[in-house]
């Protein structure tokens, strides 16, 4: 009999094991799952700010180039056309300030947000 108990503790032992590599496993997996969308999410949120920075980049770009040229014609014209340049730089610059000023606030703000700690909590009580 005591053979018999003995097979039947062993089998019990490895029931447990084997139920604890898979429960392990599945963690392992729920983790890996969890950073990839966390990555995937933050990533979007950067490629958003980095389109804004390059957008407000061009638009003060152009600013520079209207600024200049509205110089050159000022300068030939005895001023109108310089304060037409001048109006159109600053609408630019105005522009391009706004939307470069959006584009680093997105990039200061990659770490944690409210929608992705609730996210996360939500994960961690199923």
């Amino acid at each position: 009999m005591d053979a018999g108990g003995e097979d039947r503790q062993e089998e019990s032992i490895g029931e447990l094991i084997g139920r604890l590599v898979e429960d392990g496993r599945a963690y392992a997996e729920a983790e890996v799952k969890l950073v990839k969308a966390i990555a995937e999410y933050r990533a979007q949120r950067a490629g958003r700010a980095l389109a804004l920075l390059g957008a407000g980049a061009v638009l003060l770009l152009s600013a520079v180039t209207a600024l200049v040229l509205g110089a050159v014609t000022g300068l030939a014209r005895y001023m109108n056309p310089f304060l037409a340049g001048l109006l159109v730089a600053a609408l630019l610059a105005a522009a391009g300030y706004v939307l470069i000023r959006l584009g680093t606030a997105g990039l200061k703000g990659l770490g944690r947000d409210p929608a992705e700690q609730a996210a996360i909590d939500r994960g961690a009580e199923r």
